[in-house]
């Protein structure tokens, strides 16, 4: 991280502000964002901040705002196809259709008709696929022969509902870089959050355990990859240094939940957003994706993580 020669004081109250600077930007995407603004909400004069998201971020405040625009106007392309390209542009913050088509274009080299049509076919593809599984199995269970190629499948039992989840109050800890399947980092980020929470009582029988993820991996470089572990506090627990405190939106949630290895972890959420969200009547809201932990896995007899990740939805 950068600021080494800072004080410890120094770089906590620098994390606060950022945080409730990204916190404000992840919930304001179809809003006005510009740096005088921004600055206000992290006490910082226009000119230092500007500085300081670069170096505490990684990138530009101006291209951090665009790319978390463009990242979530890709993705609303896929999954509303109902919504127009101009409506979903001004929906995820840009000024008109001509200039959202050029950054477009930029971002991904292809226009967004041609994204949303390229992903409708690998959508139908796929679909096509899942059907020819299906006739091959049948022939098995048939005892005929299938001549169709075989495809090794991770066999892992996913359970999937829709409910309303109440609205929580999290306090977090953010990392912005890879994350995915490093089980060291997350041990690491979560021992820091402890070592907070354990010394002001927030650790208690009714606490429950979880990660916010902001990003697609499919959308989003690694580097830029925003994680929040957290836990549930109760409303009015103070945010401190480091350590950000939100109250989290109640609403529907597609909830997908299994027991799984580390090495399995992707199945839940493939069978939510693969296999299950295409043909649910659903479509993915704007709130973080949330995934719960029920159990410690080093006490797990098998070793296995009891996992719930919750997908927030509306329909279509």
């Amino acid at each position: 991280m950068v600021f080494t020669e800072a004080s410890q004081s120094t770089r906590q109250e620098y994390a606060a502000r950022i945080n409730r600077v990204v916190d404000h930007i992840q919930t304001h995407l179809a809003d006005p964002l510009d740096l005088e603004q921004l600055a206000a909400i992290a006490c910082f004069s226009p000119f230092h901040f500007h500085r300081i998201f670069h170096a505490w971020m990684g990138e530009t405040l101006q291209a951090f705002v665009h790319r978390l625009r463009i990242e979530r106007a890709a993705a609303e392309l896929v999954f509303d196809l109902r919504k127009s390209i101009t409506a979903v542009a001004l929906d995820c913050g840009f000024s008109g259709s001509s200039a959202f088509a050029r950054a477009f274009k930029e971002a991904f080299g292809v226009s967004a008709s041609e994204w949303r049509n390229r992903k409708i076919r690998e959508a139908t593809r796929k679909m096509r696929e899942a059907d020819a599984d299906l006739v091959r199995e049948s022939l098995e269970l048939s005892g005929q022969k299938a001549h169709a190629k075989e495809i090794p499948i991770v066999n892992v039992p996913v359970e999937i509902k829709v409910r309303s989840l109440a609205p929580i109050t999290i306090a977090y800890l953010r990392h912005v870089g890879p994350y995915i399947g490093n089980a060291v980092l997350f041990q690491r980020l979560f021992g820091r959050l402890f070592a907070w929470a354990e010394p002001r009582g927030l650790r208690r029988p009714e606490t429950e355990y979880l990660s916010l993820i902001h990003d697609n991996p499919n959308l989003t470089p690694a580097a830029k990859h925003i994680l929040e572990v957290a836990l549930t506090v109760p409303p009015g627990t103070h945010a401190d240094g480091e350590i950000g405190i939100k109250a989290m939106d109640g609403g529907l949630c597609a909830i997908a939940h299994a027991r799984v290895l580390l090495s399995e972890y992707a199945a839940p959420w493939n069978a939510l957003i693969g296999d299950w969200l295409p043909g649910s009547g659903y479509q993915p809201d704007h709130r973080p994706a949330m995934e719960f932990y029920r159990n410690d896995p080093a006490a797990d007899p098998e070793g296995k993580y009891d996992l719930e990740v919750c997908f927030p939805v509306r329909p279509l």
